[in-house]
C-alpha cells in the first residue's frame, strides 16, 4: 500500500515538471516571433520618390539697429504738452475792451528767435498747413469784411502757398494798341527769410469776475511785401490764422534762444506771456483809421506809445490806494 502511494506521489511530480518546462519554451517561441517581427520590413514592388524642400532658416534674424538719440536724453515733454487754458469767460462779466493789431518785427533782437532756422514761426505754420492741421484765411477785404481778418474765407494749402510765394505784380498791356489794360500776380518761389514780420489781432479785455486786465490774441498773419513796376509796396497779410486752432501746434513746438538751449518754452507760451516786442499799428476807432493814415514817421511811434500808455492807465485807474 505504501509504495503504491509512493509512486503516485512521484507520477504527479514529473507531470509538474513537465507542464512548467512546456510553459517555458512556449513563452521563448512568443517573444523570438514578436522580435522578428519589428525587425523584419514588408516588401513592396513599388517605388515611390519623395523630394523634400529645405525648410528655411529663422535662426538668423535681420539685425535691428536702434536710431541713435541726438543728446543724451529723449525731449518727450514738449511734444506732449498742451496749451494752458483760457479762463472760462461770460460777456456778463466784460466791462471793457478794446481791439488792437500789432506788428511783430523779427528783425529786432528780442524777436530774433522766431527766425531761427531750427524752430522757425512762418515754417511751423506753413508745416500745418501743408498737413491740414490748420486753415489759412483770405485777407482780402471785401464788402462783409473790410479788413480782410474775419475769417470768413478759407484758402486751400496750394493758394496759401503761392500767396507767401515771391509774387510780383505785372502790368497787361493790349497787344493790339499796347495800351496798359490792367495788373496780374506772378507768383515765384517762397523764401522762409522773407517774412520778416506777423500781424497780430488781438481784445484787450477787463474781466470784472476775476478782476484781470488781460490780452486775448485772436489771429497772426505772415507780412509779405508785394512788387509792382520794380519797386516794393507795403507789408501785407498773406493770410490769416486763427490762433485758439492753433495753439495745440504752437504749444508742441520749442523756441530757441540763445542762452539756453533747454528754455523748456513754446511759442504758445511766448505769445501768453507776451515774451516777443511789437508796437501797436491800429486801433478800433469810429473811422476805422490805421496809424500811418494820421500819422508820418516817428509820429507813428510816438502814436503807438500813446496807445498802450492809454491803455495802462486805464487799468490803474480802476484801483484806489
Amino acid at each position: 500500500m505504501i509504495s503504491v502511494m509512493k509512486r503516485v506521489v512521484l507520477f504527479l511530480m514529473i507531470l509538474s515538471l513537465a507542464g512548467t518546462t512546456f510553459a517555458q519554451k512556449r513563452t521563448s517561441k512568443t517573444k523570438k516571433r514578436s522580435a522578428i517581427s519589428k525587425n523584419t520590413k514588408p516588401k513592396s514592388n513599388t517605388t515611390i520618390a519623395v523630394t523634400q524642400t529645405p525648410l528655411a532658416d529663422t535662426s538668423k534674424k535681420a539685425p535691428v539697429f536702434a536710431s541713435p538719440i541726438d543728446g543724451y536724453y529723449k525731449k518727450t515733454n514738449m511734444l506732449s504738452s498742451k496749451p494752458s487754458p483760457y479762463t472760462t469767460l461770460r460777456e456778463a462779466d466784460v466791462v471793457f475792451s478794446k481791439r488792437i493789431w500789432r506788428e511783430i518785427d523779427l528783425r529786432e533782437k528780442m524777436n530774433q528767435y522766431m527766425s531761427a532756422p531750427q524752430a522757425r514761426l512762418i515754417d511751423i505754420l506753413v508745416d500745418a498747413i501743408k498737413d491740414g492741421e490748420l486753415t489759412a484765411y483770405d485777407p482780402t477785404p471785401t464788402k462783409n469784411d473790410p479788413n480782410g481778418d474775419k475769417f470768413l474765407t478759407a484758402l486751400s494749402s496750394e493758394k496759401a502757398m503761392g500767396k507767401l510765394a515771391d509774387s510780383s505784380l505785372v502790368d497787361r498791356f493790349d497787344k493790339k494798341t499796347g495800351d496798359k489794360i490792367g495788373s496780374e500776380m506772378k507768383a515765384g518761389e517762397f523764401n522762409p527769410d522773407s517774412v520778416v514780420r506777423f500781424r497780430i489781432k488781438e481784445d484787450w479785455i477787463f474781466d470784472k469776475q476775476n478782476s484781470v486786465f488781460q490780452p486775448r490774441i485772436i489771429g497772426i498773419a505772415p507780412l509779405i511785401k508785394l512788387r509792382a513796376g520794380g519797386t516794393y509796396l507795403d507789408f501785407q497779410p498773406a493770410f490769416w490764422i486763427y490762433f485758439p486752432d492753433a495753439r495745440q501746434i504752437l504749444a508742441s513746438k520749442q523756441v530757441v534762444r540763445q542762452n539756453n538751449d533747454a528754455t523748456g518754452l513754446s511759442y504758445d507760451q511766448v505769445f501768453l506771456k507776451r515774451i516777443f516786442s511789437s508796437y501797436i499799428v491800429k486801433q478800433s476807432n469810429e473811422k476805422d483809421e490805421r496809424i500811418k493814415d494820421y500819422a508820418q514817421g516817428i509820429d507813428r511811434l510816438y502814436e503807438s506809445e500813446r496807445i498802450k500808455k492809454t491803455m495802462m492807465d486805464w487799468e490803474l485807474n480802476l484801483w484806489q490806494y
